[in-house]
């Protein structure tokens, strides 16, 4: 059987093709959450708050000219809503992943490397955390301390979300510090830290990705939960407050249905697009996932 050998020219060409065949969730929900972002960023500059004020238009519009998405039963524009939401709700999700991840990374690092009652204690408290029913935990914090701000509500958030960073990070650090470039490490008299992170670190950085992308999704519905429930912050202008108030209002038997069909959407195509990355980072270093695409 003749073999085919590419030319040197179409060499790069073929390789780009694989590149975009393998890493098409990556590029697809990248797309999609920098399509998200710039909705919240260049619509800003487009538009201004003074549509979210009460009574700023007719009192649940539909859908027009002039008003594109309508209005609420208080007059307040759903488009400007929701442009000046979508961040906030992001930035909920980001600090709270952020925190949770860089936590739980260093915890399990600390534990992988140094094992023995630092590993068991940290191997216990996570193992203790992820079988509290967290949810119900945050209702009860968010009950007792009212309004909340977005720091306040994500470092809340971020105390549920380091468990699975450390233990995934944990894992890796057990099967990695035995290999043979952290043995040299050690023999040529580097310290520990020194060994953690310039050694170990580097190796794990797309393990850390994949459980951050995580947890800024487990964040952003924690959020959405807690307010859709009626807590968290009343104040701060979310998509999730959005549906909390629609629902609340009974926009659904009225007949609303742009006041919380429009954030919906907006809040699954978030969604979407974190799971496509998660997903993309998950074939990269999960190996069987790996063999199961190129089969």
């Amino acid at each position: 059987m003749a073999s085919t050998t590419l030319s040197p020219q179409a060499q790069p060409a073929e390789t780009t093709r694989r590149l975009a065949r393998v890493n098409w969730t990556l590029v697809l929900g990248t797309a999609l959450l920098l399509g998200i972002i710039a909705f919240g960023t260049i619509g800003r500059l487009l538009v201004s708050r003074e549509g979210m004020k009460l009574g700023a238009n007719d009192f649940a519009a539909p859908p027009g000219a002039q008003i594109p998405l309508g209005t609420d039963p208080a007059g307040r524009s759903v488009l400007v809503m929701m442009i000046y939401g979508t961040l906030p709700t992001l930035t909920i999700g980001l600090i709270a992943g952020g925190i949770g991840t860089i936590v739980g990374a260093s915890l399990g690092l600390v534990a992988g490397y140094y094992g023995g009652p630092i590993d068991t204690l940290v191997h216990s408290f996570a193992d203790i955390l992820l079988g509290v029913p967290s949810l119900l935990v945050l209702v009860v914090l968010a009950s007792y301390l009212g309004d909340m701000s977005i720091a306040t509500m994500s470092a809340i958030i971020a105390f549920f979300a380091w468990p699975w960073p450390a233990r995934s990070v944990r894992s890796q650090t057990l099967s990695m510090r035995e290999l043979a470039h952290v043995e040299m490490a050690k023999l040529s008299g580097c310290g520990d830290l020194e060994i953690i992170f310039r050694e170990l670190m580097p190796n794990l950085l797309p393990y850390i990705a994949t459980s951050f992308v995580r947890s800024v999704s487990g964040g952003i519905m924690a959020s959405v939960g807690l307010q859709m429930l009626g807590l968290g912050s009343l104040t701060l202008i979310t998509l999730a407050l959005m549906l909390s108030s629609a629902f609340s209002s009974a926009a659904l038997t009225r007949g609303l249905w742009w006041w919380w069909f429009p954030p919906t959407v907006v809040l699954t195509l978030l969604f979407v697009a974190l799971f496509l990355i998660t997903l993309s980072l998950d074939e990269a270093t999960n190996p069987r996932l790996k063999a199961a695409r190129a089969a």
